[in-house]
């Protein structure tokens, strides 16, 4: 894709599975990679892999709930690999349960990664694309902030706050040449997710009834989710900004 050999590109939850495919594909691209991902050892192993097949990738550990973290992570990040150009932010956590029965503790986790994480990401990275006046910000939230998922109340009402979030960046940031917009991954076959359908006939069940809902007839895999992010953060998408975008296999389909 165009414009991206050179660039550098922060990854958040960089170790794990859309966010190593997308990692992967920046690498491929010509990208300087920086993996952020509170597992140092996985991120490491990713950057690795990158380094081997001809890229620039580095490691970073990160706990997104901590704004000094995030601070601390970003400056490191752009003392080696130079400026930020593209800052992805993806990664994510929660805890599948009925809302009635869920309590502050698990909201206030749910909050600080989905939500304040992003928070801290953006307030970190977006000054130096607005000093320098270009940048690309790639916001991955999910369908559920589309049209809901029973037992991710608290996790969409997080990613439905990123998309409203995106969209007023991106009018702010529009006159600099950013552009800010969002992914939203239907039912995709990662760790969250297994950990969200959980193990044995229950999660069977589940997988199989979204399998069938699905009008692709599968279950999304980590790489359907790479080359969305890696175009939107490409000078082929120059002129695209404020967009909320869907990969979900046509399970969802909204104008």
């Amino acid at each position: 894709m165009k414009g991206l050999k050179g660039k550098v590109a922060i990854v958040t939850g960089g170790a794990g599975g859309i966010g190593a495919a997308v990692c992967h594909r920046f690498g491929a691209e010509g990208a300087a990679v920086a993996v952020f991902d509170i597992n140092q050892e996985v991120a490491e192993a990713v950057a690795v892999q990158i380094r081997a097949a001809g890229g620039r990738a580095a490691a970073y550990a990160v706990d997104l709930t901590s704004q000094d973290s995030v601070i601390a992570a970003v400056a490191a990040a752009e003392k080696e690999l130079g400026p930020a150009d593209v800052l992805v932010n993806n990664a994510g956590w929660d805890k599948a349960a009925p809302f009635l029965k869920t309590d502050k503790a698990l909201w206030d986790k749910i909050v600080a990664v989905n939500l304040y994480g992003a928070l801290y990401m953006h307030h970190a990275v977006l000054p130096g694309m607005v000093a320098r006046g270009a940048g690309r910000v790639i916001n991955v939230a999910s369908d559920a902030a589309r049209v809901g998922s029973s037992g991710e109340a608290v996790y969409a009402f997080c990613k439905g706050g990123l998309v409203a979030f995106s969209k007023t960046m991106a009018r702010e940031l529009a006159r600099k040449q950013i552009s800010v917009n969002v992914v939203c991954p239907g039912p995709t076959d990662t760790a969250l997710f297994r950990d969200f359908a959980g193990e044995g006939e229950q999660g069977d069940k589940l997988r199989s009834a979204l399998t069938k809902a699905i009008p692709f007839g599968r279950l999304g895999q980590a790489d359907d989710l790479e080359g969305i992010v890696v175009f939107l953060a490409s000078d082929d998408a120059a002129f695209i900004t404020g967009q909320v975008i869907s990969v979900s296999g046509g399970l969802t389909m909204a104008g």
